[in-house]
């Protein structure tokens, strides 16, 4: 037997854990205008509880980022799937908007420690290809929960149940198989050393963490709006209310971000950031015009070029970030560039929700296009003017 089976097998076997987990996160999507319905809420309130787990995110990266580089990646990944669990629970249990919140709030946390947790379990020389197992993982898993959900929404019967218990049973599986996996962290020490930190970066790393959390923020941002709002567009200027139709499209988003990560083999990491970049301003061009004009194939266009953009952009920006970090750092560094990730998903999603009110959705949706084609301009001038050099 090759003797690199075993190693790449744990590390797609812990991606598959990762990408359970992070399906618990997108699963309502489609859901929302159930939801809004049989709780009355406005659209400024959807997003403020779809950013409400990036907010969990930021506070466990800042509070415990470091945490499974102390006592393990297993223990830490264990309590993010129960989380995941206790999500699913309070969707299940829901009769107010408290209980959503709670919900949100649970889901999807310890993403640095399961994106490190992949990457080591692969064979010795295989960084570039765990790094696509992990953001794989992370997209596809976040791509793969919409999609569930409206399918069980549209042709399913219990639309606001199905989806959490067929999510119930998945995280069960999923811990049933991170217990037979083994743990990468050598030297564990105690859960008293873990410490609440600021954002901070080795010298090593600054150079590579400017454009590469900058691409990082832009790409999220399009995915924060494009997963809050969208099934609102859809249901008031498209007047599409398949909840399928709403899950695929989001869907698709996150699912041409893992061919745009495939694609970084091709293009090198060095070209795959202002590329990226490129790829999220034509995105961003493309919902503008499906938002102006209401057009279904702009919306699709815009998931697929964005996505893509998206895809290209992240993973050379995690792949430079990575390489660039100490072993013993390297989960507390990455939890450090997905701050700045998640916070590209909450402040904006929340200010189209203000602005939603107001100028409706369609003048919001154009201000926060506005502000990010600016910020990823920003971003791809910076990147061709100092290129920094891709690392073997």
């Amino acid at each position: 037997m090759d003797g690199r089976r075993p190693g790449w097998r744990a590390c797609v076997l812990s991606g598959a854990v990762f990408a359970v987990c992070m399906a618990g996160t997108t699963l309502p999507t489609p859901l929302y205008p159930l939801y809004q319905d049989e709780f009355g809420f406005s659209e400024l309130t959807v997003t403020v509880v779809y950013a409400l787990y990036a907010f969990a995110v930021i506070g466990v990266l800042l509070l415990v980022g470091d945490a499974s580089d102390a006592v393990g990646r297993r223990p830490v990944l264990l309590c993010g799937l129960g989380f995941a669990a206790l999500s699913a629970v309070c969707f299940l249990c829901a009769t107010g908007l408290g209980w959503l919140y709670a919900g949100r709030l649970l889901s999807g946390l310890f993403t640095g420690a399961a994106t490190a947790y992949v990457m080591e379990l692969a064979p010795e020389g295989g960084a570039s290809r765990a790094t696509f197992v992990a953001t794989a993982a992370n997209m596809g898993g976040l791509g793969c929960g919409p999609l569930l959900s409206g399918l069980l929404a549209q042709y399913a019967a219990w639309p606001l149940y199905l989806p959490f218990v067929t999510h119930l049973a998945l995280v069960a599986a999923s811990a049933a198989v991170l217990l037979r996996l083994a743990e990468t962290v050598r030297e564990r020490q105690p859960l008293r050393t873990v410490r609440p930190q600021r954002p901070a970066l080795p010298p090593q790393v600054r150079a590579v963490f400017g454009p590469a959390a900058t691409a990082s923020f832009v790409g999220f941002a399009l995915f924060g709006v494009f997963t809050s709002v969208s099934p609102a567009f859809l249901a008031e200027s498209l007047h599409v209310d398949d909840h399928a139709v709403s899950g695929l499209i989001v869907a698709l988003a996150f699912f041409s971000s893992t061919a745009g990560q495939l694609a970084v083999g091709k293009v090198g990491v060095r070209r795959s950031l202002p590329l990226g970049c490129a790829g999220l301003l034509a995105g961003l061009a493309l919902l503008a015009g499906a938002l102006r004009w209401d057009q279904m194939s702009l919306l699709v266009a815009s998931a697929l070029v964005g996505g893509a953009g998206q895809g290209l952009a992240f993973r050379g920006a995690l792949s430079d970030v990575a390489e660039a970090s100490p072993a013993h750092q390297r989960a507390a560094v990455i939890s450090t560039l997905f701050v700045v990730a998640y916070a590209g998903i909450s402040l904006p999603v929340i200010g189209v929700g203000l602005l939603t009110g107001p100028i409706g959705l369609e003048g919001a949706g154009l201000v926060f296009i506005a502000c990010m084609a600016v910020l990823v301009v920003t971003a791809a001038v910076y990147l061709l003017r100092r290129p920094e050099p891709a690392r073997v």
